[in-house]
């Protein structure tokens, strides 16, 4: 036995060396990361929907390293986090996609800050959603160049240049470029994919990183007419009579918001060809890496392979994922790859491939791919992962899961619930989770029970947790700070509500500040307009009828962390702002 294992961990250094030459052998990649918003695994061709026209993306995933068990988070901003730091977003701050749960903690080490190290020009075009203000920005995480809009996404409360724009939040908007607003025109999705395209005609001497964040086909489901029209006359139900995997069925509506998707989707395939195109023209698709890849499933009913469940979920609907790699120089084409692998493992990834350094004082829950795509399945060591998902903070056991090899264990119960009243599936004979076999099982759930709540019980202690990223305000990075929606957080589901208790975390520099606050909605006069902040209470009397802004002019605040909690009273109510700007005039 010993004899063995020494002999494979000879083959395994022999094999890791032979990858590790190979990328010294090879100039420094490009890389171009392109991630979907709620693209499920089925709203491709490739992956056996029918009715979508995914032509450039099922072509690149034919000349790509192709994960056929690739796995996220349930949604957005975790997946974002775990994808720029290579860790469980719980370790990042990242426990939410709204409430304050969405800002990544600035000590966090991300892709960008990591290839910074090796001269790399890095940009981010489209959705960041990992917080809106300083120190949380990309510009602070190490990106040259941005072009995004705020929060989870365009439309929605926290991106407060196009709430109020309405069915029309998609097109013609005002993005935030380099932090500065700026209006441009067209549709989302083309201006993310222009502007990428520009950084890359700027940097193609050096090497590159393009973070290509599509919000698409994100709600709200606004696309072109020109591809609406691709399918408006399609049942997004039909063709499935013969095939045996599950699928549910779709009310119109579904079927409406189906063909609204697709159509989102193929204007991104469209989109993915004319970068791909200049790629070519510029003559560097050979060194220039590409990763295509989603968030998490989709967020309404439709096809996704059979598979359970869908965004939110902890089966497979909502956390499987494509996810294609393509390398020319140095990957092989159309390959398949079946053992597990997740969003943590690309920032390992992209280390070893481009030789720089981990952050040591990190722990990284990720681990290199190269050994995989170089050929070396069988010195992979299977690793678990665990999910989960719900508003705020993880309740166990509600909405949580561990894999381990072919064996997942799936809590939809309650903190004092005993193991058969989990669900277990091997995925290997069930793929589609549709058989329990915990009843039979129970000693295999028992171990993978033990490590999910390992796992739960030292994510949940993170500091970044215990101690959330705070907004700095009064900085000569951001002044004036607009404090949004998105970042507020206070009573659990806090939206674009007007009576309801909010507030932001954040540390103030010493100083005077002009305070503006906006309502969705004008305020009558004769209320009173407060700013608590920890001790500090600001009030000052409205004599203006039906204002939607008002403003607090020359107010002190000494240098604290606070608990910031503006809002009018007028009568019985108390109204929270939709946004808050601060601005230090010292």
């Amino acid at each position: 036995m010993e004899i063995t294992n020494f002999l494979l961990t000879t083959s395994f250094c022999l094999s890791l060396l032979h990858t590790v030459s190979m990328a010294q052998e090879n100039p420094q990649p490009n890389i171009i990361l392109i991630i979907t918003d709620d693209q499920g695994y089925g709203d491709l061709g490739i992956t056996g929907n029918p009715h979508v026209k995914t032509p450039v993306i099922d072509q690149l995933a034919q000349e790509s390293i192709c994960f056929n068990n690739f796995y996220v988070s349930p949604v957005c901003a975790p997946t974002r986090s775990s994808l720029m730091t290579g860790r469980y977003s719980l370790r990042t701050g990242v426990r939410d996609t709204y409430n304050g749960g969405a800002i990544m903690a600035s000590s966090e080490f991300t892709i960008a800050e990591m290839l910074k190290q090796a001269n790399y020009k890095t940009g981010i075009f489209g959705k960041w959603h990992l917080g809106d203000n300083y120190p949380s920005r990309p510009s602070d995480q190490g990106f040259d160049e941005s072009l995004i809009h705020l929060s989870g996404g365009m439309g929605q409360v926290g991106d407060i240049t196009t709430y109020f724009k309405g069915d029309r939040s998609y097109f013609d908007p005002v993005l935030w470029h380099n932090n500065k607003q700026e209006a441009y025109e067209g549709y989302c999705s083309d201006i993310f994919t222009k502007q990428a395209i520009n950084f890359i005609e700027q940097n193609k001497e050096s090497p590159f990183f393009c973070y290509l964040s599509f919000n698409a086909p994100h709600t709200p489901l606004q696309v072109p007419e020109a591809y609406y029209l691709q399918y408006k006359d399609i049942d997004p139900s039909a063709n499935f009579e013969d095939d045996k995997r599950p699928f549910l069925p779709m009310s119109e509506q579904n079927k409406e918001d189906a063909r609204k998707v697709y159509a989102m989707v193929t204007n991104i395939d469209d989109n993915i060809g004319r970068l791909l195109q200049k790629l070519d023209d510029l003559g560097i698709s050979d060194n220039t890496l590409i990763i295509f890849m989603t968030d998490n499933g989709p967020q309404q009913r439709r096809y996704v392979a059979g598979m359970r469940g869908r965004k939110g979920d902890v089966y497979q609907g909502g956390v499987r994922v494509p996810f294609f790699i393509r390398y020319p120089s140095m990957f092989e084409k159309n390959k398949e790859i079946e053992t597990m692998a997740a969003h943590i493992d690309i920032l390992p990834t992209l280390a070893q491939l481009c030789q720089v350094d981990l952050p040591p004082e990190k722990v990284i829950d990720g681990k290199s791919l190269l050994p995989l795509i170089m050929g070396n399945e069988s010195n992979w060591e299977e690793r678990p992962l665990f999910f989960y998902w719900t508003r705020r903070y993880p309740e166990p056991y509600y909405n949580m899961a561990l894999r381990q090899g072919n064996y997942k264990l799936v809590g939809k119960t309650g903190y004092n619930a005993t193991i058969n009243n989990f669900e277990l599936f091997n995925l290997e004979e069930d793929p589609y989770e549709q058989n329990n076999i915990i009843g039979k099982n129970e000693s295999i759930a028992k171990q993978l029970k033990t490590e999910l709540d390992k796992t739960y019980q030292e994510l949940i202690r993170s500091e970044n947790l215990l101690n959330q990223p705070r907004i700095i305000v009064g900085s000569e990075q951001e002044n004036p700070i607009i404090l949004n929606r998105n970042d507020a957080s206070g009573q659990r589901g806090i939206w674009a509500q007007e009576e309801i208790y909010g507030k932001w975390r954040v540390s103030i520099k010493q100083g005077h500040y002009d305070i503006k606050f906006k309502f969705i909605k004008p305020v009558k006069a004769n209320g009173r307009m407060y700013l608590e902040a920890n001790t500090i209470v600001k009030q000052m009397h409205n004599e203006r009828e039906d204002t939607d802004i008002i403003e607090m002019k020359n107010v002190f605040l000494s240098e604290m962390d606070y608990d910031l909690i503006p809002f009018y009273a007028i009568g019985s109510k108390n109204i929270f702002p939709f946004w808050v700007e601060m601005k230090k005039i010292d």
